[in-house]
């Protein structure tokens, strides 16, 4: 009778375990998401930038514009498995996006985690903020940062030599918890910020140039950050 309770009992601890991390892309359609390509307000046949090809999720790179969720998330790690499908160029992840366009016309206000080839990890702020270590050496004078317009908005990460070669599958895992925003690429912590001004919001990844291919949404709660 004991060997069949602790037998339930772990069928319960795995079944909640499986049930606490799911995937935000089920590899057939967007469901889950929606569209903001600013393009699309005055051509309703404009192409879509973001499709769904081969199983995965894939950003086209133009027209501009962001693929976001329709749910809002707090206290989460992600984990995204992408690559440049071609050549190098620029992307990124937003997290704790709220109020759309708030930027240029097309930018949600959130903070970015950039995936731009070579920059991985930076921080962009785009009408939030976040503190990082050696504010100054990373962002530039303080009298220039901002969060909006020409105004110093990118936090250099800690690390530019943790991608994998171009064409291979790169790893970056993206922890929110509070107003603490914490990253790490194929392993490698590559920035840590505290005091962001949001602890919440929608996802989203961007049409920004570029064709990326995405395989991996995955998002799991937590309550502590890792080391």
């Amino acid at each position: 009778m004991m060997k069949l309770y602790y037998a339930l009992l772990l069928l319960v601890i795995i079944s909640s375990s499986a049930f606490a991390q799911k995937s935000l892309f089920n590899g057939k359609n967007l469901n889950g998401w929606h569209v903001d390509v600013p393009a699309m307000d005055k051509k309703p046949d404009t192409i879509n930038p973001f499709i769904v090809r081969n199983g995965m999720l894939v950003s086209l790179g133009t027209p501009g514009g962001h693929l976001i969720t329709d749910k809002i998330y707090k206290n989460y790690q992600l984990t995204v498995q992408y690559r440049f499908a071609g050549k190098p160029g620029n992307c990124g992840v937003l997290v704790h996006a709220s109020t759309p366009r708030a930027l240029y016309g097309m930018f949600p206000k959130s903070l970015e985690v950039q995936m731009q080839h070579k920059d991985a990890g930076d921080f962009w702020c785009i009408e939030e903020d976040i503190t990082v270590p050696d504010m100054v050496t990373r962002r530039g004078p303080q009298e220039n940062w901002g969060v909006n317009g020409n105004k110093l908005r990118r936090i250099k990460n800690l690390t530019d030599d943790s991608e994998k070669p171009l064409g291979e599958w790169n790893t970056m895992v993206i922890q929110c918890l509070n107003n603490e925003v914490k990253v790490w690429v194929n392993g490698t912590l590559v920035n840590y910020g505290t005091n962001c001004t949001a602890s919440s919001g929608q996802i989203a990844l961007q049409a920004e140039g570029s064709e990326v291919e995405f395989k991996q949404l995955d998002l799991k709660p937590i309550k502590v950050l890792s080391k």
